[in-house]
């Protein structure tokens, strides 16, 4: 029985790792951010935070975003229109607005494009506090 299960185990991590290989190797516009994820640790509420994903085009073709989409109201993006062409790097501006917001603050920023793989995802973090009091 413990040989069976070895066995399953081992055929899904040789498989897993043959097809992300399959993934890297395929030719195509690939979407490679240097991050992704950002933390601004603790803002206060009503505080407006940006930052700026930087990625590149790794692939051999141009790369087009169709479409960034968040999760709610409170977070806006910016980011490029134009095709993306093959080693080129290029980023995505994400602003916060904690107005409304408290406590931890997890918003997911989706980003659709032609790439290898069509659906990438990068975050945004924070801990929002009460309003600052006027000294």
């Amino acid at each position: 029985m413990k040989k069976i299960i070895a066995f399953i185990f081992g055929s899904f991590f040789f498989f897993t790792a043959f097809a992300q290989e399959e993934v890297e190797n395929q030719p195509g516009p690939d979407l490679l951010f240097a991050e992704e994820k950002h933390d601004f640790g603790d803002i206060f509420q009503g505080d407006v935070v940006e930052y700026t994903f930087k990625f590149e085009n790794s692939g051999d073709e141009p790369l087009v975003l169709s479409n960034v989409a968040v999760t709610c109201g409170c977070t806006a993006t910016a980011w490029p229109r134009e095709p993306i062409t093959p080693g080129e790097e290029s980023e995505i501006t994400v602003r916060f607005n904690s107005t409304g917001k408290m406590g931890k603050q997890n918003k997911v920023i989706t980003v659709y494009s032609n790439a290898i793989q069509p659906i990438s995802r990068v975050a945004i973090i924070s801990n929002v506090l009460p309003k600052k009091k006027d000294s």
